[in-house]
């Protein structure tokens, strides 16, 4: 994935966005299992090594030459003595493949990516006594299921965001309170309805009929047996109908809300606050809502383990992580960061450290054989059931 001048984070947050509507998440399920590495965790460090190499999004690790007012790794540098390298991902199944290669200490990983490490032997145990600032990092973002196995910490917790409904207050009338305004009363806005451009958009649509077809008797919107997953096929056929576009261009989106193109639809809060107008508004239904949490990983091959636990350390203090949140677009992983924002109202604005929200959230997960609900007694479909499901929707 290229990367070209960026005004701000927002933009930042765009492009990864429009990149991981490509291949949002490795097509596969054999990879991705409750198993993980055996190797334990680091009890003590060492003399850093000098050298990092870290696997990342875009808009994580920013060293000033893309915007030179935008810098965090030379602090880092200069406080540890360990120079970083990085290497931009597009898509979380990239990522998988690159970290395989043994060439990176540290990876950012979304939950889509986070547990197929861990199954494949690619991430290590990380000992958080060993993240000073492991402690101020919200609670709630700690030992979940994307992060930890069997009690065993995979990663530290990093930024997180929420897909949000988003409509315009001079169409969409009354003003929608539930996901209904893009499914079952999609056809009041035919032909201004927008969706993301993914196989895991079919979670959405799983979310939905999770809480208005309990017959279906979906307990996880990434856990559909073959059945479910049908229901949730023929739903969003059903909105294909009404669908202007199905957009992943974070620009492009915005030029649909602009023109009134689009008046409803799937999106992010950065990509809202981008629009700046009066009459365009998002929020969280009351269906709730899928999201993204980010975690730092340490790789199972990684040659330079101190400089890594130094990042990671690094990465999650208050103003480091403060930054590169905010400059993603993304609410911050403490109330300490909260602090340390340019924005006073960033953190209200993305509901960082708000518990009540994030327990409305479903987290992206990959879709895997083995039910991530628990249940034993039927085999769930996978991503590339997911993915071969979404060629069919859009026809």
């Amino acid at each position: 994935m290229s990367k070209h001048s960026r005004p701000s984070g927002r933009r930042v947050f765009g492009v990864l966005l429009a990149s991981v509507s490509l291949a949002l998440i490795g097509a596969c399920g054999g990879d991705d299992s409750d198993s993980g590495s055996d190797s334990e965790a680091l009890q003590e460090l060492g003399e850093n090594e000098g050298q990092v190499s870290i696997l990342t999004w875009p808009g994580y690790v920013e060293d000033g030459s893309n915007d030179p007012e935008v810098d965090w790794v030379t602090p880092f540098e200069q406080e540890t003595g360990c120079e970083v390298t990085s290497k931009v991902y597009g898509t979380s199944d990239e990522a998988f493949n690159l970290a395989k290669t043994g060439e990176y200490d540290v990876i950012a990983a979304s939950g889509d990516l986070s547990l197929r490490l861990v199954a494949a032997d690619e991430a290590a145990p990380v000992n958080t006594d060993l993240v000073s600032n492991y402690d101020g990092i919200f609670d709630f973002l700690k030992d979940t299921e994307w992060n930890s196995v069997d009690g065993v910490n995979y990663g530290i917790p990093h930024g997180y965001g929420a897909n949000l409904l988003m409509f315009n207050t001079d169409v969409v009338q009354p003003e929608p309170t539930s996901w209904s305004a893009v499914f079952d009363d999609a056809s009041k806005y035919k032909g201004k309805v927008t969706a993301y451009d993914s196989p895991i958009y079919i979670a959405d649509a799983a979310l939905y009929l999770m809480k208005h077809n309990p017959e279906l008797e979906i307990e996880n919107p990434y856990a559909l047996d073959e059945d479910q997953l049908a229901a949730a096929v023929d739903l969003l056929k059903a909105q294909r109908e009404n669908i202007g576009e199905y957009w992943s261009d974070y620009l492009k989106q915005i030029s649909a809300f602009e023109t009134g193109d689009s008046v409803v639809g799937t999106s992010w809060q950065v990509i809202v606050n981008s629009l700046d107008s009066a009459n365009i508004k998002a929020i969280l239904p009351e269906e709730g809502s899928t999201a993204w949490n980010d975690t730092w990983m340490l790789s199972s091959q990684a040659e330079n383990v101190n400089c890594a636990y130094a990042w990671m350390d690094y990465i999650v203090s208050p103003k480091a992580n403060a930054t590169a949140t905010e400059y993603f677009g993304e609410a911050p992983n403490s109330e300490a960061a909260c602090a340390e924002t340019v924005n006073p109202d960033h953190c209200e604005i993305f509901h960082a450290g708000d518990e009540a929200f994030s327990e409305q959230l479903w987290y992206w997960r990959t879709p895997i054989a083995e039910c991530l609900d628990g249940r034993t007694d039927v085999e769930c479909t996978d991503y590339s059931q997911w993915t071969a499901a979404w060629t069919e929707i859009k026809g």
